[in-house]
């Protein structure tokens, strides 16, 4: 099997122990899947709980929680080879960019990651994700 990316929408099941994220767990170890994430979902999940936890009263539940799950989010990336944005990346997102000037930044780097590496992405985005060529794109969650 090719090896896979998780897009920030299917890592956050993971995250969150969802039933999704639970049966995307099964079906990783069914078929032995090579499973990746991008430093651009890393950014993503950082700067996400990271803002999340600044919004809360210092020392609430919520807060505590927010930490709980960013300190969790991190051990499930440190778990996950993380695939960079490098020099062919940038190459074949600032040509996705010019023809695709819809789709958002974050999304047109991660699928230049993808289709640098010839990897499968694992989206709930097919919308958007499904327009770009060469990229090769699934949902495992729905």
């Amino acid at each position: 099997m090719a090896f896979t990316i998780l897009d920030t929408n299917h890592f956050a099941e993971l995250v969150h122990g969802t039933e999704r994220g639970e049966r995307l767990k099964q079906r990783f170890s069914k078929h032995e899947a090579d499973v990746f994430t991008t430093i651009i979902t890393a950014q993503e999940v950082t700067e996400g709980w990271s803002a999340f936890i600044r919004k809360q009263k210092a020392g609430s539940a919520k807060q505590i929680h927010g930490y709980q799950q960013f300190q969790h989010s991190l051990e499930l990336l440190m778990d996950l080879s993380i695939l960079p944005f490098d020099s062919n990346s940038a190459a074949v997102f600032l040509r996705l960019r010019k023809s695709f000037p819809q789709v958002g930044t974050q999304d047109l780097k991660i699928a230049g990651i993808c289709i640098a590496h010839d990897a499968i992405l694992l989206t709930r985005n097919l919308k958007d994700f499904k327009s770009l060529p060469d990229l090769q794109v699934e949902n495992w969650l729905d």
